[in-house]
């Protein structure tokens, strides 16, 4: 029996088609394998296909990934051999892995005095290693990767060009004689720069200083696989406060590596399903409750971000030492990763005292990925290293080709074409220049590795958005998707789902289809339209943009609306008192209303960094206190009036305990009534439900089907996917 066997999805550079060569030699079968442009073609003779292809299943090799597989049952050839043949096809639509954290056959040889590669800082196999962050274009070769000026020794190519071994076709293969080398800089007293690279004698002596400088309290730079972090000893007080003020970061929450998830339980409490992503192979930043308070982490909240080492570089590192370090994205407010050494030291030089470099560039910056469990279900935050570029195939032949540009936070881009869709790593907020030129560099350089050249646009309908300008100026048709509506829809395409949804879509900013501020929006929603069903009563962003960071004359002026003689026991009063809020836009944001009941109930007097209102409350949730109370919303035709939360928080300001719980209980508790009030399924999508807690409830009280992105963001970063799912289904 002869079968053609058309594999699609992440098969190239993962070590597939050795897998498929000693898997047919196991199996006695005869014929070939090699590359296409699509993806993976197998050619094979044996007595049971179908035993074959499920033992393809049943064995991927672990970066692997399949989305397609078809069977073409042939006439016999006869082979006599089976083999790993060469591709010719120069379509680019084959799909990029992801960068993955170090594998633990690397592991164990880098930690094996009698292995060649004994502590080498750039170990890595077909199972693990960079891949995005170096690629310049496809196919996946060494040429096309940022190692093509390290020519390879013979020991390191007999194993690149033998298919029985674990590297055979590893395009970042290396060892001491041939791959890439540490550097370390470090300040002297005139403020320059003394540096020395390693050799194989020298590993030790290098991570030794490095170990010395972070038990000094010096704070440094290190070089990942996407970009530098920012590294300090997290246990030491003075030298986090030393880094905030260096890098002007006064409040927003370090993310922390750890050693292992031994001495991440020393500090955290976490459960079977967060221990299961942190140990994960793609290692993200997970968000984790508290047990131990480390000043000037994440003050004022309840939670770390904790990962653990995922290069042969932080293992090497803490071999040298036994505390927790931050580990943060070296960068400058609002702007992308810093990825060589010539950048960092221009924009942060004055916050480093050390920089541990190597010389192999990263061409494609990639920050970490974000992401945290309610139960054993996920959400992510930010989808980046570990996961980005997200590849999808559909049985669907996509026409034209698209380019979604998503929004102005949290922007990621997104491509369709052929039967492909990706959604690129988190790019970030185009809120400064760098930003901009990185949210353009990246939708080039997914032009370039794919060959790709979008026939249509589909971007947001905010006109000042920075991805809505630049689409505006591409000189290409160009669709305007509701920003809400794009929530629901990302959720949609994850799942493949059609027909009607009750659809919740609750965030921070979304220009409505009236031109209004929406953000706490019920509809009823499919793939073609949606219809607005209910969305919280407008009230004036008193201030405008402002009023994210600074809510106290927002939440007054509502109060003054609702119950002026309580609106009078806060000091801004006197301010509103004679305001005519008419002049301002209205919004009906969910974001707001948290910012406004976190300001009336004595959470916070700012918003010191994006989401603080939100984690403050949560922080104070207490699920065991049970307050009888009357409702405290009620629907008004399509609006959804919460006047009486907003008295009841103003009532009890400074009970954060009670606050929070039935501010939060009441929320979930509209999303619960109101679904109850339609046969049709739910969707949840938007920055709000990153709040595990509300997610909680909502979850936990709802007897029907419910949809939420868990492998692509929940928040803004998931919006191009939903411009390319509209896209797809309309054009």
């Amino acid at each position: 029996m002869r079968a053609k066997i058309y594999i699609e999805g992440i098969v190239q550079g993962v070590g597939f088609r050795p897998f498929i060569y000693k898997l047919a030699k196991q199996f006695d079968y005869k014929g070939f394998v090699l590359n296409n442009g699509k993806g993976v073609e197998i050619d094979i003779e044996g007595d049971d296909i179908d035993a074959f292809v499920k033992a393809i299943y049943a064995n991927l090799p672990p970066l692997a990934k399949i989305d397609i597989l078809n069977i073409e049952y042939l006439s016999p050839k006869y082979y006599k051999t089976f083999e790993i043949k060469h591709s010719k096809s120069t379509l680019k639509t084959t799909f990029i892995s992801p960068d993955m954290s170090i594998c633990e056959d690397c592991l164990r040889e880098m930690f094996d005095k009698n292995d060649r590669r004994y502590l080498y800082p750039f170990i890595n196999c077909t199972n693990c290693g960079p891949r995005y962050t170096i690629i310049e274009n496809i196919p996946y070769d060494r040429k096309n990767t940022s190692m093509k000026k390290f020519k390879m020794c013979e020991k390191c190519e007999k194993e690149y060009t033998d298919p029985l071994d674990r590297r055979y076709h590893a395009q970042p293969i290396s060892c001491y004689e041939c791959g890439p080398i540490l550097n370390l800089k470090w300040k002297r007293e005139k403020e320059e720069w003394k540096e020395f690279r390693e050799g194989r004698e020298e590993v030790e002596r290098i991570f030794s200083k490095v170990a010395e400088f972070l038990k000094e309290g010096k704070i440094g730079a290190i070089k990942g696989l996407g970009g530098f972090h920012l590294v300090c000893d997290a246990t030491n007080e003075k030298a986090v406060m030393m880094l905030r003020e260096r890098k002007n970061r006064p409040y927003k929450p370090f993310a922390m590596m750890f050693k292992n998830i031994k001495q991440i339980e020393k500090y955290c409490k976490i459960n079977v399903y967060e221990k299961q992503l942190i140990t994960s192979k793609e290692r993200p930043i997970v968000i984790v409750a508290k047990k131990t308070e480390l000043k000037g982490i994440a003050d004022n909240i309840d939670r770390y971000g904790v990962f653990l080492p995922y290069t042969p570089v932080h293992y090497l590192l803490f071999k040298f030492i036994d505390f927790p370090i931050i580990a943060t994205s070296a960068n400058i407010s609002n702007e992308p990763i810093i990825r060589s050494f010539e950048e960092l030291n221009k924009k942060l030089g004055n916050v480093m005292d050390f920089v541990l470099d190597y010389n192999r560039d990263i061409i494609n910056a990639c920050d970490d990925s974000v992401k945290t469990c309610i139960d054993n279900k996920i959400l992510t935050y930010r989808l980046s290293r570990g996961y980005a570029p997200k590849s999808f195939s559909i049985n669907k032949k996509i026409k034209p080709n698209i380019l979604a540009v998503g929004a102005n936070q949290k922007n990621t881009v997104s491509l369709a074409f052929e039967n492909k869709v990706i959604l690129s790593p988190h790019i970030g907020d185009l809120l400064t220049i760098d930003a901009v030129e990185y949210f353009e560099r990246t939708i080039k350089t997914f032009k370039r590795l794919y060959s790709f050249e979008p026939d249509v646009i589909i971007g947001d309908k905010h006109p000042f958005y920075e991805s809505t300008k630049w689409a505006n100026e591409q000189n290409l048709p160009f669709y305007q998707i509701q920003h809400h509506y794009a929530h629901i829809l990302s959720a949609m395409f994850e799942y493949g789902l059609k027909g009607d949804f009750l659809a919740f879509s609750f965030d921070g900013t979304g220009y409505g289809e009236d031109k209004q501020i929406w953000g706490g929006e019920v509809f009823i929603a499919n793939i073609k339209e949606f219809k607005r069903l209910y969305h919280f009563k407008y009230f004036p962003l008193v201030g405008g943009e402002k009023a994210i960071k600074n809510p106290s004359l927002t939440a007054v002026n509502l109060l003054k609306n609702i119950d002026e003689n309580l609106a009078k026991n806060y000091k801004e009063y006197n301010l509103i008192k004679n305001l005519n809020d008419k002049n301002f836009l209205k919004t009906s944001s969910t974001g707001r209303i948290f910012d406004i009941v976190a300001y009336l109930g004595g959470f916070i007097e700012k918003n010191e960094y994006e989401g603080y209102s939100g984690m403050r409350i949560e922080s104070f949730y207490n699920e065991k206190l049970k307050v009888k109370s009357k409702k405290l919303w009620k629907i008004d035709k399509k609006e959804i009036d919460i006047s009486e939360l907003i008295k009841f928080v103003a009532k009890n300001r400074g009970n954060l305990e009670l606050i929070s719980s039935v501010f939060l209980n009441t929320l979930a508790g509209i999303v619960i009534s109101i679904s109850k009030k339609f046969d049709l399924p739910v969707i949840l999508s938007g920055g709000v439900f990153q709040n595990k807690t509300l997610m909680k409830i909502i979850l936990n009280n709802i007897n029907k089907k419910i949809y939420f992105n868990q492998k692509t963001p929940i928040n803004d970063g998931g919006i191009s996917l939903g411009q390319i799912a509209w896209g797809i289904e309309n054009l």
